[in-house]
């Protein structure tokens, strides 16, 4: 087994938005930021040695804009395929999320009254849909895509088989990373908790450190700590009828199932 290093590329500040780059016998690019930082994603690879023709694989975690939104460009810029999951491939293929965003609390409120979450990419089709765990062995990485449903219907994470687990916004740290070390919940989730159930079942696979798309490294103690904390505020806002879902908002009605904001 060939050592898969994960190394963080960080897209805005210092780790308010971070990709991946996970280097083993070839190198997998995890996420692509916001739309535009093709460029910037580039010459921080090429600071480990990495060209754009060296990139085997981009893996997008999930349908936000951070995450997807220079997938198309990266796309070009490499030759590499897009591998995503299945169930997010509509705000792949138009550019735009599914909205409205569903908060997990109040500073999940005040950066949805920003105009830049709710900008438009430029769409991409994957070169590879998942709809199920998978190996990245032939694109030169020890790691594996994890189905981690909750925060989008079809966020996932990668797990190299050394435990890094890169878990794109299944947990954050606070304030998109100002606190280091903290978890917290990432500003949105379509489904808190289905998210929590796959974030516990990641857990349970004792991963030796989590990756997160907003902040630094996580320490699965620490992490496993909150999620305890966070079952008890998540069953409290369910009992107080407070909790909404993707699947509620978009079947209620009056309310639009578009991408329209």
């Amino acid at each position: 087994m060939a050592h898969t290093k994960v190394i963080p590329v960080p897209v805005l500040g210092k780790r308010n938005v971070n990709a991946f780059l996970l280097l083993g016998r070839r190198a997998v690019l995890v996420d692509t930021g916001i739309p535009g930082s093709g460029a910037r994603i580039l010459a921080r690879i090429a600071e480990h040695g990495i060209e754009p023709r060296d990139v085997s694989a981009i893996v997008i975690t999930h349908a936000h804009i951070d995450h997807f939104g220079s997938a198309a460009e990266l796309r070009r810029a490499t030759g590499a395929p897009v591998v995503a999951h299945v169930a997010d491939l509509g705000p792949y293929t138009t550019g735009r999320i599914r909205e409205p965003y569903l908060p997990t609390g109040r500073f999940g409120r005040f950066l949805d009254r920003l105009d830049a979450f709710h900008e438009h990419a430029e769409p991409f089709r994957p070169d590879v849909l998942v709809d199920g765990p998978g190996a990245l062995y032939e694109y030169g990485v020890d790691a594996r895509i994890m189905p981690t449903p909750g925060h989008t219907a079809g966020s996932i994470s990668v797990l190299t088989d050394e435990g890094d687990l890169v878990a794109g916004d299944l947990v954050a740290t606070s304030f998109l990373g100002v606190a280091h070390g903290r978890p917290a919940n990432p500003p949105f989730h379509d489904d808190p908790v289905g998210n929590l159930a796959s974030l516990r079942a990641m857990l349970a696979l004792k991963p030796t450190t989590l990756h997160v798309g907003h902040g630094g490294p996580l320490d699965p103690a620490r992490v496993e700590s909150w999620a305890a904390g966070e079952q008890h505020r998540l069953a409290g806002l369910a009992a107080r009828g407070r909790l909404r879902t993707r699947a509620e908002v978009d079947g209620a009605p009056g309310e639009s199932t578009s991408n329209q904001r």
